[in-house]
């Protein structure tokens, strides 16, 4: 693949939810290149997170999940050009923003020494009260404490109190308890804290020490933030000033007046403590935090023009979110009845999201309407236009989902499990239509599934999704006839299609693991009829088997035991191409 073009590049995306007083941990450490104009296939059980990790990068999450950690960066040259107007109001918020950038560059001078003062004074807290593993340690025992009595009290409203007035007052006992014991946890911490606090105060030399040291450093201090900025700082200084224009450039004067603020307090955060702003991926995430950041390239007389760096992990404002979702990243959703408005008729459906996405007129947009719609097989295009979802079968709404899809030419196509909700008579009319489509749209197929027969015709590449991990990675062809994961084979051995006459069907036993909990070791291990000791101790590394093939398993160690594969999927070349027509 080294000669595809990079379009999405998630790099150790955590994305989590909030979930009834928990942190429930969805996608665990996913890194993942998706390529312009393959077909890249997200497979495993129901749970395994592959809808949760496309929505991620489709803005789509629910109102509890956020990203936590990591980078989706979204390498759209047309989305990422961008040209701001510089007009005499712009020239001066550019002017202010470099004389404060170069006030700000002098505490980069005493950068080494702030680091020492911060040093000394975590120190000091940590004599003086609780340490940082006391904290976390207090703050997970609480937490565990106020999960159990937050999932009593749940259990208390399900009683009926006119028959079960017992299991009230037990489960009412049961939750005063645990408020007495997170009282009494929270007291003894304090305790404790306070005990420390008193041993630290009445600790005179220490305290001397202290105070010496912490008065040289602050004197250090002064004498290097008072020194004069290089010339290459203050060169650095006008553009970094141009980039936060032209970052918050494509917001109204109010919100970009506000960002400019935000973005200077970022900076100069990073300045005081020494982050190499030289370099692009630490400004990168100096600007993340804010706004995306639109790197300079050049400029004319009236314009700055740069280009932005798209992390769709930090998108701030649903503005952007606007112009990515939809335009260059679309989605084909299981149930078409469910992503269509049953209340407006078909054309209408097509035309707004054209009208909303491309500067046209209505007239303009029915005539390109019509034309999806008889790209994806619509009979009589005209006669059905004003036509209402409930009028077109299955298939025919699923064909409706693609055209609104692909209405305004996505870089990407998410497909959410497409003819999950159709019958088989139709499934492989809606493949083979996505699949031809793909050739004229130029567009990058994601597609989401359990059913590894629709992965062998419709994928070039498979990542099978594992509790929010990818176990493993490869070509379509070496996921099927060399596949190395144990979770990958139990899938295939799970295959009917593959199975022999007058034998038991293969099931994977157990259940994925709990996410709410930290999970030690591989996350596969307690459903792992190879699992080795090391499996339940320590996280398997993604062992390289070729260019393209990688898998997270410990049976890739040079110093595992050999072990061959399940006997149901050995020599499954003539079994795949006879169950799959591959």
């Amino acid at each position: 693949m080294e000669d595809k073009k990079v379009l999405l590049s998630i790099k150790d995306l955590q994305v989590k939810f909030r979930v009834r007083g928990r942190i429930l941990t969805a996608i665990r450490g996913v890194s993942l290149d998706i390529y312009e104009n393959e077909s890249i296939a997200i497979v495993g059980e129901s749970g395994s997170g592959k809808s949760v990790f496309t929505k991620t990068f489709a803005g789509m999450l629910d109102s509890n999940g956020f990203v936590s950690d990591g980078q989706i960066l979204f390498n759209d040259e047309h989305l990422a050009d961008t040209t701001v107007k510089v007009t005499s109001t712009a020239q001066k918020l550019i002017a202010n923003a470099k004389n404060k950038l170069d006030e700000y560059s002098r505490l980069e001078l005493g950068a080494a020494t702030y680091r020492q003062i911060l040093s000394l004074e975590s120190e000091k807290r940590e004599r003086t009260g609780l340490s940082q593993a006391e904290k976390e340690k207090a703050e997970q025992e609480i937490r565990e404490l106020t999960v159990k009595r937050t999932e009593a009290f749940n259990l208390k409203q399900t009683f009926d109190p006119s028959k079960e007035k017992d299991k009230i007052k037990e489960t009412s006992h049961q939750i005063a308890q645990l408020d007495a014991q997170i009282k009494a946890l929270k007291k003894n911490y304090e305790k404790l804290a306070k005990a420390k606090n008193s041993e630290a105060s009445h600790d005179t030399s220490y305290l001397k020490e202290y105070q010496e040291k912490m008065t040289a450093l602050r004197a250090s201090y002064e004498k290097e933030i008072h020194q004069e900025i290089s010339s290459d700082t203050k060169k650095r200084n006008e553009i970094l000033a141009k980039e936060i224009y032209l970052s918050v450039g494509r917001y109204g004067f109010n919100k970009r007046v506000q960002l400019i603020g935000k973005l200077l307090e970022a900076l100069k955060k990073a300045m005081e403590i020494g982050v190499d702003l030289s370099k692009d991926e630490e400004r990168n995430a100096v600007f993340d935090n804010v706004a995306f950041r639109v790197r300079y390239l050049d400029e004319t007389s009236d314009s700055l023009h740069g280009t932005c760096v798209l992390n769709l992990a930090k998108v701030q404002y649903s503005k952007d979110w606007n112009q990515i979702r939809g335009a260059r990243i679309a989605t084909v959703f299981q149930d078409p009845m469910t992503s269509l408005n049953p209340i407006i008729t078909i054309g209408k459906q097509i035309t707004s999201i054209i009208m909303k996405h491309q500067e046209c007129t209505e007239v303009q947009a029915r005539a390109r309407a019509l034309e999806l719609m008889r790209k994806v097989g619509i009979p009589n295009a005209e006669a059905r236009f004003d036509d209402y979802p409930f009028q077109y079968s299955g298939g025919m709404r699923q064909r409706i989902v693609i055209a609104i899809a692909l209405s305004c030419q996505p870089k990407i196509l998410i497909c959410d499990e497409p003819t999950t909700a159709l019958d088989v008579t139709i499934q492989a009319q809606i493949l083979k239509l996505i699949k031809d489509l793909q050739k004229e749209f130029n567009y990058t197929i994601v597609f989401i599934t359990h059913d590894l027969g629709v992965v062998a015709n419709v994928a070039d590449r498979v990542a099978v999704l594992y509790a929010g991990q990818i176990v493993e990675l490869g070509t379509v062809e070496e996921i099927f006839y060399d596949p190395r994961h144990p979770y990958t084979w139990a899938l295939l051995s799970s295959l009917p299609q593959l199975a022999q006459r007058n034998t038991k069907l293969y099931s994977i036993t157990g259940t994925p693991p709990s996410l709410y909990n930290s999970i030690t070791g591989d996350a596969f291990a307690p459903r792992n009829p190879y699992c080795l000791k090391i499996d339940t101790v320590a996280e398997p590394p993604m062992f390289k088997i070729t260019d393209t093939h990688y898998a997270k398993t410990w049976l890739l160690d040079p110093h595992a035991p050999k072990i061959e594969k399940p006997e149901g999927i050995q020599n499954i070349t003539e079994k795949l191409l006879k169950a799959f027509n591959i």
